[in-house]
């Protein structure tokens, strides 16, 4: 049986009625890397044709438990696009300078441009994800966030930008071991921190601020797309899917030609 990537606006979602580890049979782990090839040198295409049309963006919007992949996924399914015209942006603990301002500031200014893709590793939903589990605002602030990030990410999309999101979600024992993978490497400790096993403590509560999130700003101009991420393979052929087929609807155009260019020959 099929698993939906994305639920109706205004129905509540529940996670634990998608499965993480849930792939289905048209793909195994070597084929589906074949795919995502094919993907990369598809969306190359489209992305140069994206950037000189200069009209339209992409953003996508990655977002996850710890470990849920959201590096992997850049890294595998971004692999061709020109950098030109691909910015990746991390948003981290903000700055002092960034607590200055509304939420959304440090956001906003990381739109892409015209012509351009955008990635977010982690987004503004942090503002109602941890925000609200750690009690870093009060409850009204925090609350109040979800008809704003609606309210921005219309704005973003009458603006001709495309807002693809995708929750890479990954069960609780899943990311156990990819914790203690990163322990059990010395190449890979300098990823882990003491703060994982405090967060991962929290891990209902970040389930249930999660299917708020998803529940609350799942909307027509900017629905969800909830990806099961326990296999990697799997995980890295949805996002790569997703991406291709959001960019060939779009079907970017190259701009006409200056006129009078047909014989000329240069010397």
């Amino acid at each position: 049986m099929s698993q939906p990537l994305t639920v109706a606006p205004g129905k509540k979602i529940r996670l634990e009625e998608f499965d993480p580890a849930y792939a289905n049979d048209d793909y195994n782990k070597k084929t589906a890397a074949d795919r995502i090839r094919e993907n990369a040198k598809k969306m190359a295409e489209l992305g140069y044709r994206l950037y000189a049309e200069n009209r339209r963006a992409v953003l996508l919007v990655l977002q996850g438990m710890d470990t849920s992949g959201k590096d992997g996924t850049i890294r595998t399914v971004m692999r061709g696009l020109n950098p030109q015209s691909c910015q990746v942006h991390p948003f981290k603990q903000p700055s002092i300078e960034e607590l200055e301002h509304d939420f959304l500031w440090r956001i906003h200014r990381e739109v892409p441009r015209r012509g351009n893709v955008g990635i977010f590793n982690r987004s503004h939903y942090e503002d109602v994800l941890v925000v609200r589990v750690r009690s870093l605002v009060p409850e009204r602030e925090w609350k109040s966030r979800y008809e704003l990030i609606n309210s921005f990410e219309k704005l973003l999309t009458e603006g001709d930008v495309t807002i693809v999101k995708c929750f890479l979600h990954i069960s609780k024992e899943e990311q156990r071991e990819r914790l203690q993978a990163r322990l059990d490497n010395p190449n890979k400790r300098w990823k882990f921190s003491k703060g994982d096993l405090a967060e991962r403590k929290l891990w209902d509560q970040y389930v249930e601020a999660y299917e708020d999130a998803l529940t609350l700003c799942n909307t027509e101009h900017a629905p969800w797309h909830i990806v099961p991420s326990d296999r990697k393979w799997y995980r890295n052929l949805t996002d790569s899917e997703i991406l291709r087929k959001t960019m060939e609807e779009m079907d970017p155009r190259f701009p006409a030609a200056e006129e009078g260019l047909d014989g000329i020959v240069v010397e």
